[in-house]
């Protein structure tokens, strides 16, 4: 299933599996009993996003912690330029490795941006964004705050979400509308190889 996630860069995101399980675990961005499910419920999961991206976006993973979903998602689609935004210093210092050593597989090099994506100085130094990236960041109407200075209009905002999240989604639409998004709507992604589909909202910011 990897290998035909992953092509050519199944080696590139078996070293990042292997960092996630190990440096991952011991600098706590990984609990150490996702370990054995690493691939399935990260790694894959994070690389069925893909779907929902659209040819050469320059994509923006915000609260990026360990990676998730950016990086498996930038092995998987070497089009994209991929922009991984992360606050805390221990997960920039574990990302901005983990960019060095995966320089290999990256056609258009990635970025490590150290802030918050709401702060003026993030969105000037990310510069336009096609789709913005999330997962299990915060609920969708704050998110879709803190991403603002993000969202120009026609970008995309893809998050991943669980059950709650979906079962909640209706009631918030009216909210994520007078917040400037339209076309908000879940879909499932990665039913095509053969495990659980992953469930994102995708929405995008109105206006021209």
């Amino acid at each position: 299933m990897a290998a035909e996630v992953f092509g050519d860069a199944l080696p590139a995101a078996q070293q990042f599996v292997a960092k996630l399980a190990s440096a991952g675990v011991t600098r706590g961005l990984i609990g150490p009993r996702e370990v054995p499910r690493l691939w399935e419920r990260h790694v894959l999961n994070s690389a069925a996003v893909a779907e929902a991206v659209p040819d050469g976006a320059h994509v923006v993973d915000v609260g990026s912690g360990a990676g998730l979903p950016g990086i498996p998602l930038g092995l998987a689609r070497p089009d994209l330029a991929l922009t991984l935004v992360e606050p805390m210093a221990r997960r920039v210092e574990f990302l901005q490795e983990a960019v060095a050593e995966l320089a290999g597989v990256q056609r258009t090099p990635w970025r490590v941006i150290r802030g918050r994506a709401e702060e003026r100085s993030v969105a000037g130094a990310v510069g336009p964004v096609d789709v913005v990236t999330a997962r299990a960041v915060a609920p969708l109407p704050r998110l879709v705050g803190w991403c603002r200075g993000l969202l120009r209009p026609g970008t995309q905002l893809v998050a991943l979400v669980g059950s709650r999240a979906l079962e909640e989604l209706p009631g918030l639409v009216p909210e994520l509308e007078a917040a400037g998004m339209r076309d908000i709507h879940p879909r499932a992604v990665g039913a095509s190889l053969g495990s659980a589909a992953t469930t994102v909202v995708v929405m995008t910011r109105a206006g021209h």
